[in-house]
């Protein structure tokens, strides 16, 4: 459209009349005369609102979901990192509870035994030195370890070191089918040599073919001179199986270790071996030991009511009622009865008086 004067006066009229309507609506209130073509409006632009509505709608949700995306993605990222940290934070919270278990086993172990050891941490496991049971820990020769030390834990034997650096050491496990020890059974001293079968059990070859031994005894190691390679009285094992005895000169017994070898984490050297042997002091108590000791505590209970009960009953001799009638027999020698007068039991003395003096016997008057 052209800009002339008639275009100008046109809008000027359009806009006179906008105003002049507006002010027609305001005024009259819910009683506009325009209710009725704005109705007619509605009826007849409504459905094609609707239609552009949704053909518009996608396009406007499209937009607001790349407007949007950006902060649901830092919100997501937000959420992930925290999920990671909570995760982490139980992560470490589990381990430490796990170290802390750890430890206090492995320096109850070494109380028992009076061992001296320096704690480390297992930092590799796998092949080294040309063995295949190999775990590698972060103390060495600056911590005081030396080749040929004992390795332990909570649970008993882990191995021997072999070879030490400045600050790492590498030890052979148990389980090392070239790892041998020699082996004393509980109670009956048998004497053998542990070999380890790299899996996880352990064969002992007992020194005596026709030694007594069954499923359950257990076994610790015997000991080496100056405590080197190994020291006396580290648990070992449990019998699982016993060969039938043959013509050889040796039995073969395999047992369980007590160490899980695929789950080590901390470990003790004993850098100083015990000035006397702890024998089986070290071994874990047995489960039917706890069980035995309980009946026993019950039974001394039982004991202490029984006595309370004879005093009662005037054969006690524990200064009760019933003990007064037992004072009851003359100097003279003579069985006699003593009845106090100030309680409901009467006390019946089973021997002769023997006393000399009649004011010491309660039941001479």
């Amino acid at each position: 459209m052209r800009d002339t004067k008639e275009s100008r006066l046109l809008l000027l009229l359009l806009v006179a009349i906008a105003f002049a309507l507006i002010t027609m609506d305001l005024r009259s209130g819910e009683e506009s005369p325009l209710d009725g073509p704005r109705e007619v409006a509605a009826t007849v632009f409504g459905p094609v609102e609707t239609g552009l509505a949704r053909a518009v709608d996608p396009v406007g949700n499209a937009i607001g979901a790349v407007r949007d995306s950006g902060r649901r993605h830092d919100r997501i990222s937000e959420l992930e990192r925290e999920n990671a940290e909570l995760r982490q934070e139980l992560g470490s919270s589990e381990h430490r509870d796990s170290r802390i278990r750890q430890l206090d086993e492995m320096l109850g172990t070494a109380g028992a035994g009076q061992y001296r050891i320096v704690g480390a941490q297992v930092i590799a496991m796998g092949p080294a030195q040309g063995f295949s049971w190999t775990i590698t820990i972060d103390a060495g020769r600056d911590d005081g370890i030396r080749r040929d030390m004992t390795v332990l834990n909570g649970d008993g034997l882990v191995g021997r070191v072999t070879t030490v650096g400045p600050g790492t050491a590498t030890v052979l496990l148990a389980s090392d089918p070239n790892f041998t020890v020699g082996t004393r059974m509980e109670g009956s001293d048998e004497l053998g040599f542990a070999n380890g079968r790299g899996d996880d059990s352990i064969d002992v070859q007992l020194l005596n073919h026709r030694a007594k031994v069954k499923a359950g005894d257990r076994l610790v190691t015997f000991g080496s001179a100056d405590g080197k390679p190994f020291v006396p009285g580290v648990p070992v094992g449990e019998v699982t199986s016993v060969e039938a005895a043959s013509g050889d000169l040796t039995r073969t017994v395999r047992i369980r270790p007590y160490v899980a070898f695929t789950q080590l984490d901390l470990v003790g050297v004993v850098v100083e071996p015990p000035r006397d042997n702890p024998r089986d002091s070290v071994l874990p108590e047995r489960p039917e030991d706890a069980r035995e000791e309980k009946p026993a505590e019950g039974a001394d209970d039982n004991d202490e009511a029984d006595d309370n009960d004879e005093g009662e009953d005037g054969t006690g001799t524990d200064g009760t009622d019933g003990t007064e009638g037992t004072d009851g027999g003359t100097a003279d020698g003579d069985p006699g009865t003593g009845t106090e007068s100030g309680g409901n039991d009467t006390g019946q003395g089973t021997g002769p008086g023997t006393g000399t003096d009649p004011d010491a016997i309660v039941g001479a008057d």
